[in-house]
């Protein structure tokens, strides 16, 4: 059964190509029918080779399939081969099971799109890069898929591409990825200085090898790059405004794919982690700063979907807190749970775009829940879920980090305790905007000018929507129940543990202190929601709890344009009027001038007379002969 495991990206990757020959005969829906039944035969691939994994004793848990000789130069040896071991299984599960239905909802969420078929093509491929990079068994490798979800994210972000604002969103995300997958790059080539290979447990087996400064450098480059891929300080901004491609895509990035690869990568690379304790410190303060950064943006977004992506980042910082304290189990705990959540958050709202006909501001919604009810109550599960109340998956996941943090960096955990109150006030702030109040959308009284009022009441989505929140609320719900110690037979994250062996972090906690810092967790989640709840279901305009400087995400964007754009602007215009023109055109047209010059000064020497040919001949003829006889006498 472990065999077939190259099926799982296989599957999408056959997808792809098939609707890239005939997706336009397909058509809507069956190119979507398509696309979705791939990956959900990866999906079941992956059920079938996680079965065979586990049958298998702990230790014997890992299997490399080789598939060909990718780079044979030298002592430069790259294998296009898959890793299979509890990590990359469990990342293969959660990405095909939530992708599949993500793409089940799109069927009715593109209907009609002129691009109905292009958009499976992107979303087949970006599954098939994301599971290339889970599964690949060395840097290299990884990279390709690294750098597949990165291109797909742009053909997917930048979809509705004319529109202005989505084409720049697309190149926002290129370009801010692009940047800091150079650390992905030189890391590489450290690593193969270093140990001489790119495979995973050839680096692992040579740690020795990777000390002091150079092993610091690599787990810093690396995540530099997940940094850029996960989108942390200083390289978030872009995640905001890749809202700007279809909400499916937006569920598919921050729930499946792209922005979990940097934990991932992370979390791979443990072994190597675990002994640089300066990285370690770096990537939890780094992590635990962005999570409270972008839950304070995300309390003053009017956007439904950008509050959603701030709260992205602010998760994927919680992850990073529990990588940087060695909690990876904790980290791999969170991703899986955020998985469920965070897909039944997007794709809610992607449903509450569909039944208001595209309107995405929170000031111009309200009592939907009277119109949506089964949006309504799957939203709230997520709500409820992501904001850590017990006992839905986000309070056993969360709690677990903020445990760990607490035992081994208590100024970090306190970090995370308040954006924890954050996470539940501003998930509880878009809840009462949407859902209770007035029919704002009706009458647009919450904001001027608004072009859907009167477009008709607001409908819940077709079964094809409806399907994949029910059973994601589900998930959202009961998704703790996948690492909670019931029994030593249940408890299935447990079996990554050798996966990290020695590089996990073991808090040591009392059971006082674990149930003390779980009535924390509760209450500090309850007194968010109660807050937000109270300010907001009835009032849709306080501006006083929305100052600028959070709608504007601490003038971010501002900063970079001032500091970054518009000088390297100005350099270009600079290069183009001056370097181009005065220096390289100069020097190619003073070559051609000189030459010119010189053509015009000996063309005069050239008269056509004979008698002046003669002459110089025989006055070369006389100089030579004095020279001879010169050298005679001497």
């Amino acid at each position: 059964m472990i065999h077939a495991a190259y099926l799982m990206p296989l599957l999408p990757l056959a997808g792809f190509v098939v609707l890239a020959a005939f997706g336009r005969r397909l058509g809507d829906p069956w190119a979507g029918w398509l696309g979705t039944a791939t990956v959900a035969g990866s999906f079941v691939v992956a059920c079938v080779v996680y079965a065979g994994l586990l049958a298998k004793a702990a230790p014997a848990r890992s299997f490399t399939q080789d598939l060909f000789t990718w780079i044979p130069v030298g002592g430069l040896q790259v294998h296009a081969a898959l890793l299979i071991d509890p990590l990359s299984m469990t990342m293969a599960l959660f990405v095909t099971g939530v992708s599949s239905l993500i793409h089940l909802y799109s069927i009715g969420y593109m209907k009609g799109d002129r691009d109905y078929a292009k958009f499976f093509l992107y979303l087949n491929l970006f599954v098939a890069s994301m599971l290339l990079l889970v599964l690949a068994n060395n840097l290299l490798f990884t990279f390709v898929g690294w750098e597949g979800v990165g291109v797909c994210s742009y053909w997917l972000v930048s979809f509705w591409f004319g529109r202005d604002s989505a084409a720049s969103a697309g190149k926002k995300a290129f370009l801010y990825n692009r940047l800091a997958d150079v650390g992905f790059l030189i890391a590489v080539f450290l690593v193969f200085s270093k140990t001489g290979t790119l495979n995973y447990k050839g680096i692992f087996a040579h740690l020795s090898l990777i000390g002091g400064g150079t092993g610091t450098a690599i787990c810093l480059l690396l995540f530099v790059a997940a940094v850029g891929k996960s989108a942390q300080l200083p390289l978030f901004p872009w995640l905001a405004d890749a809202m700007e491609g279809p909400t499916p895509v937006s569920a598919l990035i921050h729930a499946a794919t792209m922005v979990t690869a940097g934990v991932y990568l992370m979390c791979r690379i443990s072994p190597v982690l675990s002994q640089h304790h300066n990285a370690q410190l770096v990537v939890a303060s780094v992590g635990a700063a962005t999570a409270f950064v972008a839950a304070t943006i995300g309390c003053a977004q009017q956007d439904i979907k950008k509050v959603l992506a701030y709260s992205t980042v602010s998760q994927l910082g919680y992850m990073f807190l529990a990588v940087g304290t060695g909690a990876y189990e904790a980290a791999i705990f969170l991703m899986v749970a955020h998985a469920f959540f965070k897909a039944l958050l997007f794709l809610g709202a992607g449903s509450v775009i569909h039944g208001l006909h595209d309107e995405q501001d929170l000031k111009r919604m309200g009592n939907l829940r009277r119109y949506m009810k089964l949006t309504f109550f799957t939203f709230g599960v997520g709500t409820l879920a992501i904001a850590g109340i017990p006992p839905l998956s986000g309070f056993f996941a969360k709690g677990d980090i903020l445990d760990n943090a607490y035992a081994r960096y208590p100024a970090l955990w306190a970090i995370g305790l308040v954006t924890a109150a954050l996470t539940a006030y501003y998930m509880t702030r878009l809840v009462s905007l949407a859902f209770y109040g007035d029919d704002r959308w009706r009458h647009g009284s919450a904001g001027a000018g608004s072009n859907h009022a009167g477009a008709g009441e607001p409908h819940e989505s077709p079964w094809v929507m409806a399907l994949p929140l029910v059973v994601l609320a589900v998930l959202a719900f009961f998704g703790g129940l996948l690492h909670l110690p019931w029994h030593s037979s249940w408890n299935p994250l447990s079996w990554l543990g050798p996966v990290f062996g020695a590089a996990q972090y073991d808090a040591h906690q009392s059971a006082g202190t674990q149930w003390a810092l779980a009535i924390v967790d509760s209450v500090v989640a309850l007194v968010g929601l109660g807050v937000a709840f109270s300010l907001w279901s009835r009032r849709a305009q306080r501006p006083e709890l929305e100052p600028a400087v959070l709608q504007r995400a601490y003038f971010l964007d501002d900063i970079y344009d001032t500091v970054i754009a518009r000088p390297g602007q100005a350099f270009a215009r600079f290069c183009a009027t001056v370097v181009e023109v005065r220096v390289i055109d100069g020097a190619v047209n003073g070559v051609g001038r000189l030459t010119r010059a010189a053509g015009g000064s000996l063309r005069r020497v050239q008269t056509g007379y004979v008698r002046q040919y003669a002459l110089g001949i025989v006055l070369g003829t006389v100089v030579l002969l004095a020279w001879m006889i010169s050298r005679a006498v001497s």
